[in-house]
């Protein structure tokens, strides 16, 4: 019999540690993104925005902990199911005890003993069904502030692509300026060789392309710090170089893709945002827990069983069992009115939910009535951008063909020359800050675009 008894033992706990990677109660969802595009130091080929942005999901540790977040919630979840099922616990005992009395026979007594008990809830008014979907109410939570970081890590990717991008126009614009400069000066030189202008003119040329060669400087750090910056968002070195593609030019990619009028993107964005899920969930959760503070004042119902062995070593009879059944009522009579106050936090719990989840559908709103304002004035900027960059070109054209006859002065030349350079510059900033402000203002409708 004791054989049979600590056999059972060992499968009983053999079960119990097994189960730990088991999922009874398909609470699990699916894993984070698999097949990650590996880092790009190790990719070859021109990187594009869905690349970058599947780098930047698949090996930022902030998200990978908000994912973590979202198991642990799961798994939460699968142990609040398990109190629907009874709980069996088995001990086993192996002791010796001696006696010895004067003039008689030592004893030993009961050196092996076991017991198998069994405890399940029937009923509590409800408090084990409001602690599960209490439990699924912050799995809601924690997966939609898991979306949430998903989306920023989208739009920050996407952010840093463009503003690289557009680091890398600026600094082609840069050169391309200097060469006017350069041009210039050239120009201002031969015609003071020549005696058809005074030194001035050349310093003053001269001057005006020197200060060029340091713009080009600027324009190399400006791009060598958004290039750290994008390989800070993907978890690479800062000192990672990329060879990134440009978006495509067949249709014009600073164009929203909707028609839906601002007061339309707001009411889109508080049926789409996670972060508005997320605080709706928090809010059920804060509602059930006033349903458990309730029942933790309430009675409860429960079956118990157990059985038990003893070897006694008694040759008339060897060993001895037994076990028992029945169900027991547990009143919380007077608990020091702990009960009501708790019941009292929890009601407030679910104010202060509710208005948390007033504040965060005011800030929605206003974050989107901010992004579509952001976004229609980068794209007014960027039609009067093409505007000035035309002007700014002939004018320069014109200016420089003048002073090549003399009948234009230098400072006329160099201010053309300066305009054009900074029209240029400013269409290249215009088009991205179009693109950027567009991805925020979808991100703030709680779209991925």
């Amino acid at each position: 019999m004791k054989q049979v008894f600590f056999i059972f033992l060992c499968l009983f706990g053999s079960v119990s540690v097994s189960a730990a990677p088991l999922d009874p109660f398909s609470v699990y969802a699916d894993g984070a993104p698999k097949n990650c595009v590996t880092p790009p130091d190790s990719v070859s080929g021109a990187l594009t925005l869905s690349d970058l942005i599947e780098i930047g999901l698949c090996h930022n540790p902030a998200l990978n902990r908000d994912y973590m977040a979202v198991k642990a919630a799961q798994a939460s979840l699968g142990a609040a199911k398990a109190e629907y099922l009874p709980a069996v616990t088995a001990t086993g005992s192996l002791t010796q005890s001696y006696a010895k009395q004067q003039h008689a026979d030592s004893e030993r007594d009961n050196p092996y003993a076991g017991d198998v008990s069994l405890s399940w809830l029937i009923y509590d008014f409800g408090g084990r069904s409001a602690r599960t979907a209490q439990i699924g109410a912050y799995l809601d939570s924690a997966e939609q502030a898991y979306n949430a970081a998903l989306h920023d890590t989208v739009l920050a990717v996407t952010n840093a692509y463009f503003d690289t991008l557009s680091a890398q126009e600026v600094l082609k614009s840069a050169e391309t300026s200097l060469e006017s400069y350069r041009k210039s000066y050239q120009e201002s030189a031969r015609r003071f060789e020549l005696g058809l202008s005074a030194l001035s003119d050349k310093l003053l040329a001269q001057t005006s392309y020197e200060q060029s060669k340091l713009a080009v400087e600027q324009a190399k750090n400006t791009l060598t710090r958004a290039m750290g910056d994008l390989a800070i968002l993907l978890n690479v070195s800062p000192d990672t170089t990329f060879d990134l593609k440009r978006p495509p030019r067949d249709r014009d990619i600073s164009k929203l893709e909707t028609n839906m009028s601002v007061r339309e993107m707001m009411e889109t964005a508080l049926t789409l945002r996670p972060e508005i899920k997320s605080r709706l969930s928090d809010l059920e959760a804060a509602r059930r827990e006033v349903d458990i503070t309730r029942s933790a004042a309430l009675p409860s119902l429960s079956a118990k069983a157990s059985a038990g062995w003893d070897d006694n070593w008694k040759y008339h009879a060897p060993y001895a069992y037994g076990g028992s059944i029945g169900v027991s009522l547990s009143v919380p009579l007077f608990t020091g009115f702990k009960d009501t106050y708790n019941i009292a936090k929890a009601k407030f719990n679910v104010r202060d939910a509710e208005w948390a989840v007033t504040q965060v559908r005011d800030s929605i709103q206003n974050e989107v009535w901010a992004a579509y304002q952001n976004y229609v004035t980068a794209a007014a900027s960027y039609q009067i951008a093409g505007t000035v960059l035309t002007s700014a070109e002939e004018n320069e054209r014109v200016a420089f063909a003048s002073y090549q006859v003399g009948q234009g002065s230098i400072l006329n030349l160099l201010t053309a020359t300066s305009q054009l350079a900074d029209a240029r510059r400013e269409k290249i900033v215009a088009f991205y800050k179009v693109l950027t402000s567009k991805s925020t203002l979808y991100r703030a409708i709680g779209k991925i675009k």
